[in-house]
């Protein structure tokens, strides 16, 4: 391996960085983004129970909040129901509707740098093919000929760019791609659980409301 990169020349060491951080960056997303922590299945089923009778006390929420995404967003709609008992349901949603923009921009978290390593990667082996090329140029020499050595080290510099470049890139776009998939199954996820909590906590607020009315 230190054999290829030392005949790669110094054109490899930014392709190898990128490697390092595509590498770290897929391993990142695919820890943050499991059902388990995004949508776990149960959840929403399990708060809809939760809350069919009453809205649960503040430290409950604060667990809810905690357990995954999903569970930030029901927790939004709940705390927003608890400090506005009267809250109106466009005003709920509007509560969603901003907790859920606020979760999907955590779900796609450090997905731009990714794309960006993908689309930089055979810029930069491209980058590395150019040098190639330039240093078996300087190899040819109208008065000595040809210097056989220069002149493999440069088709070396051009080659081994190009294929890590290529290398380096393939992967990251195919992780990319896959990452923007899940976040996009995740964001239909919370749009709809997000849509069947508006009408559950607008009973609450409807109910407050008769009371009064016979009180």
């Amino acid at each position: 391996m230190l054999s290829i990169i030392q005949a790669a020349g110094w054109p490899i060491w930014p392709l190898i960085l990128c490697s390092i951080v595509a590498l770290a960056l897929v391993i990142e997303r695919f820890m943050s983004l499991r059902s388990t922590r995004v949508a776990p299945p149960k959840l929403l089923d399990e708060v809809i129970s939760f809350t069919r009778s009453s809205l649960p006390a503040p430290d409950v929420v604060n667990k809810l909040a905690n357990n995954s995404v999903l569970g930030m967003v029901l927790a939004s709609g709940l705390r927003a129901l608890i400090a506005e008992p009267r809250i109106s349901e466009q005003a709920l949603r509007a509560v969603f509707e901003s907790a859920g923009r606020a979760a999907v921009h955590k779900l796609e978290r450090y997905l731009n740098t990714l794309g960006t390593i993908a689309t930089a990667a055979p810029l930069l082996g491209l980058l590395g093919t150019v040098v190639g090329m330039i240093e078996i140029f300087g190899s040819q020499s109208p008065t000595s000929g040809s210097n056989p050595e220069q002149l493999a080290h440069g088709i070396s510099v051009a080659l081994y760019n190009t294929a890590f470049g290529l290398i380096v890139a393939i992967p990251s776009l195919m992780f990319y791609r896959y990452f923007r998939g899940l976040v996009h199954d995740f964001t239909i996820e919370l749009e709809q659980a997000a849509e069947r909590m508006v009408p559950h906590l607008m009973r609450f607020v409807i109910a407050r409301e008769k009371q009064q009315q016979q009180g």
